[in-house]
């Protein structure tokens, strides 16, 4: 049977066709292994022979009366061709199919994410495309676009102020122990509910001059309170109208603003009196020269008098404050020449006054 039909026809049986079909050696090349695909043993599936087109998965198997069911695989080993090899890569590409540049909108300029801005292309050649530093239409106008929303207001002079010290008013709110000046409104835009309710009332309100650089750290405490009294401010008083009678508003502020630094040196008397008069029996000697020259102090212009005392409390409430003068406790008259300036700081020179603050804080 065999030498007349050599091919699949000569199978005995139908497992043998079966078995024989997927393997490309004889049908004697096979051999019965106990693994079937689907059982509960380690089943395999590999891949039928490329060669054959009608090719079985290996281990279809069978039930064998007395072994169970068992499959036939053949003895030829592993194709001659690797799985890998016989993959088809022709047609396959990578996962990145292409990469397609995404251009920006049309209306794309520099600092805005809707608009581009081109540095190769002129306005002239795309007149919709903009360019950085393009001159814009508003150039020159901003200014006067700003003004047309906003409503101009024009500043309203203090009432409290005298008309002739307006342009020195430097705060607009008072020290509030000023009695001379309303208590100041509370702003709300500058402290939140919080602070408003939980800062320290016995500071709140009072003044302290703003200090630059180069100031002492004195400069920063608030004044006694009793430079606000009658008696204190006659003291201040009578060193403007002697001291500077004949200056401008700001030159007898600028003297004012002298006194109080000293009260707040500690190497000074604390009160405004006691720094005017003070040594004021050393003839030629005292601090300040009216106070011991020997002439009886008489106001001979009640006018100038009114305006030294009205000085006098607008820079004692902090409402003036010239920061050219700054920490200033010494001056002197440009015609004289003290030994004492040469080792002192000279800070500005206001009418016939020359201004000076000491390098340590102190006397010198």
């Amino acid at each position: 049977m065999w030498i007349g039909f050599p091919t699949t026809a000569a199978y005995q049986d139908i497992g043998s066709m079966v078995s024989g079909a997927e393997a490309p050696s004889a049908r004697w090349a096979g051999y019965i292994e106990k693994s079937v695909a689907g059982s509960v043993h380690a089943a395999e599936l590999p891949f039928a022979d490329g060669d054959i087109a009608t090719g079985s998965i290996s281990g279809g198997g069978m039930t064998a009366p007395g072994i169970g069911a068992v499959a036939f695989r053949g003895k030829g080993g592993a194709p001659a061709t690797p799985d890998e090899d016989r993959i088809a890569r022709a047609d396959k590409r990578g996962r990145i199919v292409n990469v397609a540049p995404v251009a920006p909108p049309k209306f794309f300029n520099a600092g805005s994410i809707l608009e581009r801005t081109s540095m190769f292309l002129r306005p002239a050649l795309e007149p919709d495309l903009k360019m950085a530093f393009a001159k814009p239409d508003i150039k020159g106008k901003e200014i006067e676009i700003a003004t047309a929303f906003y409503v101009k207001k024009e500043k309203k002079p203090d009432p409290a102020v005298p008309a002739y010290l307006a342009a020195l008013v430097t705060s607009e709110k008072a020290d509030v122990l000023a009695t001379a000046y309303a208590p100041p409104k509370p702003d709300y835009a500058r402290a939140s509910p919080f602070e408003a309710l939980l800062q320290d009332e016995l500071d709140k309100g009072r003044f302290v001059p703003p200090v630059a650089k180069g100031d002492h750290a004195w400069m920063s405490n608030p004044l006694p309170a009793s430079v606000f009294s009658a008696e204190e401010q006659k003291c201040l008083a009578n060193a403007i109208y002697f001291e500077a009678r004949g200056e401008s508003s700001r030159g007898q502020a600028a003297v004012a603003q002298v006194v109080l630094n000293r009260v707040r040196n500690p190497t000074y008397p604390k009160s405004i009196c006691g720094v005017v008069y003070q040594n004021d029996n050393w003839k030629n000697r005292c601090q300040f020269s009216f106070a011991c020259d020997g002439i009886k102090d008489r106001v001979d212009s009640p006018w100038h008098y009114r305006r030294a005392e009205e000085t006098a409390m607008a820079v004692t409430a902090g409402k003036i404050f010239i920061p050219e003068v700054g920490s200033s406790t010494h001056y002197y008259a440009q015609y004289v020449s003290p030994g004492w300036a040469r080792a002192m700081k000279r800070m500005t020179q206001i009418g016939l006054h020359i201004f000076y603050r000491t390098y340590g804080g102190g006397w010198s």
